[in-house]
């Protein structure tokens, strides 16, 4: 980025928080044609200064950090959730934030490019977050100071920071839809004898399919093909059998998971949106182009989720009911999930 390009972001990002001061960042970044990570990177030497930091290692100051606003976004989803990270576990290639009912993370550090200390000044006040972006400057996870207390412990990881720029390339058009038909030797029988599901990411790069795709060729068998209207009406059946859910959102490096009971839905700006006290999801359910029912075997019994899929094949959530590790799956869950509509069967 050149010193022209900065400051004709930077002049545009401020006349634009001056007038829409709680305009989410990305919402800004699209109106500028930047992406959101270029428009942050613009602010280097202000308000922002980039964390030196490996990933394991920021990953492993999380906890200090305190009380949080944590939020990852897919295309479609943005689930935020208050809370205190826990210590982090894992190796050099992935974490693991493991708190189930609370902040509860999955990080694939290879997707982290870049992250970086912000302070915004709002009109309530200074706000300080630690945010990360991959290579195509997309946000992977954004954490959000919800203590002033901490206010001098985040400044001073601000204080061993640099101006350093990172280079981001552009994300290219979305690859055309090559969705796979013909039938592959032996899936059936590797799905059928999974024994976790944390299996079936090694069954998809074994037979080098997309999820979406998985789904599609094991349907009648392993998987449900749903009506888009589907999502909205599993969250309200849900809420009213105060049955727990599993709410996974995903960016490129980090899946968050936010399990309990749910409110019911509000449809508001034209997003489904749960508001609880401990987190928000907002889903623009409008743009899903595919739902799925799917079953994975384990040990236990096997486990039954929703899958949405954007028009580009990619995914915006899952549901799942909520579960411990070693006990079976809620009989009302699935009972929940039997309830809905499959796509092309008559209402």
């Amino acid at each position: 980025m050149s010193e022209d390009q900065r400051r004709a972001i930077l002049d545009a990002f401020r006349n634009l928080r001056e007038s829409s001061p709680h305009t989410p960042a990305i919402v800004l970044a699209e109106r500028l044609g930047v992406s959101e990570g270029a428009l942050q990177a613009a602010r280097l030497g202000e308000d922002v200064t980039t964390l030196p930091y490996a990933p394991h290692t920021l990953a492993s100051m999380f906890h200090k950090l305190g009380p949080v606003k944590a939020l990852t976004r897919s295309r479609l989803a943005v689930l935020e959730q208050t809370g205190i990270y826990p210590r982090v576990s894992g190796g050099g290639h992935a974490g693991l934030l493991l708190d189930p009912g609370g902040l509860d993370l999955r990080l694939l550090y290879r997707h982290w490019h870049w992250a970086c200390m912000i302070r915004d000044e709002l009109p309530q006040g200074v706000r300080f977050s630690v945010q990360i972006f991959d290579r195509h400057g997309r946000a992977v996870h954004k954490a959000f100071c919800q203590s002033p207390a901490h206010h001098a412990w985040w400044q001073s990881i601000a204080e061993e920071g640099s101006e350093d720029a990172p280079c981001f390339v552009g994300l290219g058009e979305p690859a055309s839809d090559k969705s796979v038909s013909v039938p592959i030797a032996g899936l059936a029988e590797e799905w059928a004898k999974m024994t976790d599901v944390h299996q079936f990411f090694g069954l998809l790069s074994r037979h080098q399919l997309q999820r979406r795709d998985a789904n599609a060729l094991m349907e009648g068998r392993f998987t449900r093909a749903l009506t888009g209207g589907c999502v909205e009406q599993l969250l309200h059946a849900a809420a009213d059998a105060n049955q727990g859910v599993m709410i996974f959102v995903a960016s490129p490096g980090c899946v968050q998971i936010r399990s309990g009971i749910i409110p019911q839905p509000e449809r508001k700006r034209g997003w489904l949106n749960l508001f609880a006290a401990d987190a928000t999801l907002h889903l623009d359910d409008t743009a899903i182009a595919e739902v799925w029912e799917v079953f994975k075997p384990n040990r236990d019994g096997g486990v039954t989720s929703l899958e949405a899929f954007d028009a580009t094949g990619e995914m915006v959530m899952q549901l799942y009911g909520e579960r411990r590790e070693g006990q079976p799956e809620a009989p009302g869950w699935r009972r929940l999930l039997q309830s809905l509509q499959q796509r092309g069967s008559a209402a």
